[in-house]
């Protein structure tokens, strides 16, 4: 009896010892404390009430400890990644804040604020003739006109062919390429946008740009300085 009670006390000092310091470092140890209290408790009771003709075998005690000792650090491993995460997601954004201001290339509607857009048009390598089509925020097309078979950048101006200017407002780039006459398989096109926000959203990191677009920074294919 003498030798449980020292095995006991014993591991109650140390074990207590460190739940104190999880307690001052971690909001989810306090809980745990409480429980571990109430584990010894009731060992001390299972220990002054046992039967003294049939004493539980002390080996009983270090295994019920053993197992409420590895709980116990599973959940300060759980905390601790926890906050791992927590500070890489923190570096990740202060990362991401740095592509605020910047232009990204990607296939996605933009807004146009009166200075040209910045177009990469996507060209099929078969087609002879290719058109660069422009729709505004209600999918209509507002625009075709007629580009090189390079693929090279275009600067849409944002005026119609009388030379007014569009309204400013969100719009979509695509090309219609054509081969003998007969429109083929689109390639994609892309435009330059600025980034005015960057944000997590459902673990992916989605880029808001001037006007509203967005677009997940997975499908970006370049990144430059903002103009």
């Amino acid at each position: 009896m003498t030798e449980i009670t020292t095995s006991v006390a014993s591991v109650t000092a140390s074990t207590a010892a460190r739940t104190a310091s999880v307690t001052s470092s971690a909001s989810g140890s306090a809980g745990l404390t409480s429980d571990f209290e109430t584990f010894l408790k009731m060992l001390t009771a299972q220990a002054r009430y046992q039967d003294p003709l049939e004493p539980i075998d002390s080996t009983e005690y270090a295994a019920q400890l053993a197992q409420f000792s590895m709980v116990e650090q599973q959940v300060q491993t759980n905390d601790t990644l926890t906050a791992l995460f927590a500070q890489m997601d923190s570096s990740n954004m202060a990362a991401l804040a740095g592509w605020v201001g910047m232009e990204i290339r990607a296939d996605t509607p933009v807004y146009f604020d009166g200075q040209p857009v910045t177009v990469s048009p996507g060209v099929a390598p078969t087609a002879d003739a290719a058109y660069l089509v422009v729709t505004g925020a209600d999918g209509r097309e507002v625009q075709r006109s007629m580009i090189d078979l390079t693929g090279d950048p275009v600067q849409w101006a944002g005026v119609d062919d009388s030379g007014a200017p569009f309204a400013n407002g969100v719009y979509a780039f695509s090309v219609a390429s054509f081969r003998n006459g007969t429109e083929i398989t689109p390639v994609t096109t892309e435009v330059y946008g600025r980034i005015s926000e960057a944000q997590f959203k459902d673990n992916a990191v989605v880029l808001v740009l001037e006007g509203g677009p967005s677009v997940a920074a997975s499908e970006v294919s370049a990144l430059r300085e903002g103009g």
